[in-house]
């Protein structure tokens, strides 16, 4: 056994299989120097703050790939400005090795426009706020439907929703305020349909019904007949009726007849006008107490203007003084103690004065009861 191991041939292929096996390992270690560049490393350049162009124009040069980021826009860096590399700048690094550039992006990323069509106004505010979208000017529209988005307008021009817009871009929002009130039908006949539905639009209503007299949809058939009729007032968004004839509107004159009949209302205008009468209200009625009578008034005497006469007043005497060549004179003494004479031919004249002194009080008195 130990004979045979150390017989000359075999220790010949043993040696001759040991230089294949270091051969091999030789040959491979060097060809992977040579193909991963062991040894060559080449200095990462300080392409910071550069524009894009001018850092790949560098890194070509220095024999070094490169892969291009934009996470963010970044209004603070210019456009298209490198931001940031990686591996850092001075790293040593091997030809071919890929360089990553962090670059600020134009603008920023695009997003969608939402479908917010015929949707409330609030919620569609909201829901483009969501996607990054800033509303603008809010524009009111006359449409029938109120508070209801319409279209949508970035720059002057209306989008749809799905197209891509930069984020934080400003888009104009265009509102339904209601329809309008009162606006005159347009005349329509004589048109085809196709110029009808244009002036319908146009006027804001609608086109309902439109019947072919041939029951074909021909566009190019010439409407002779419509309702409401032309002058007539509606709201926006009312329908018209169309009747469409090949046939001119002279020659469908008995047809436009049967069509009066129908859509038509003639009003009499031989019959009196009819005159309505309005019903007074019903007020409940209200009962008050009978005035009770009104006690008779009291006649007050009259208060007496002259003076009342006190007892020594009373107690005057009045005396007559002697008579001069047959004129003869009353006096009326003071009060000064003298006794009270009357003289007879005195008493005719103080009554008389009284009597004349009483009559002009019963006739006040009288006077009073009169009114």
């Amino acid at each position: 056994m130990l004979k045979s191991l150390f017989n000359w041939k075999v220790l010949l292929n043993l040696a001759v299989a040991i230089g294949v096996f270091v051969g091999l390992v030789w040959l491979t270690f060097r060809w992977l120097e040579y193909h991963t560049n062991h040894g060559q490393e080449i200095p990462v350049p300080n392409i910071v703050n550069k524009s894009v162009y001018e850092a790949i124009k560098i890194l070509d040069d220095s024999g070094l790939e490169y892969e291009v980021d934009s996470p963010q826009y970044n209004p603070k860096y210019r456009p298209f400005q490198v931001l940031q590399v990686y591996p850092s700048p001075g790293s040593r690094v091997k030809d071919g090795r890929a360089i990553l550039l962090k670059v600020n992006p134009r603008t920023w990323a695009k997003v969608e426009v939402p479908d917010v069509i015929n949707k409330y106004s609030g919620l569609a505010f909201q829901r483009l706020e969501q996607v990054g979208l800033k509303v603008g000017d809010t524009i009111f529209e006359p449409s029938i439907q109120k508070d209801a988005v319409l279209r949508i307008m970035f720059k002057g021009a209306a989008v749809k929703p799905k197209t891509k817009l930069p984020r934080f871009s400003v888009v104009d929002v265009v509102i339904g305020s209601g329809p309008m009130r009162n606006i005159s039908i347009p005349n329509v006949v004589g048109l085809t349909v196709k110029e009808a539905r244009a002036v319908i639009a146009r006027s804001m209503f609608e086109v309902g019904l439109v019947e072919h007299e041939d029951g074909s949809k021909d566009e190019s058939d010439i409407i002779y007949y419509q309702d409401p009729a032309a002058g007539d007032v509606r709201d926006q968004g009312m329908q018209m009726d169309l009747w469409a004839s090949k046939r001119t509107p002279a020659e469908l004159r008995a047809k436009i007849e049967e069509l009066n009949s129908i859509y038509r209302m003639k009003v009499d205008t031989g019959l009196p006008p009819v005159q309505y009468q309005e019903v007074p209200a019903y007020h409940e009625p209200t009962y008050q107490e009978p005035p009770m009578p009104a006690a008779p008034k009291k006649e007050s005497p009259k208060p007496s203007t002259e003076a009342p006469k006190t007892e020594a007043q009373k107690s005057t005497v009045k005396t007559s003084g002697s008579v001069n060549e047959g004129n003869k004179s009353r006096t009326t003494a003071s009060n000064t103690g003298t006794p009270n004479n009357v003289t007879s031919g005195n008493r005719p004249a103080a009554t008389a004065t009284q009597k004349t002194a009483e009559k002009p009080k019963a006739k006040k008195s009288r006077d009073r009861l009169i009114f």
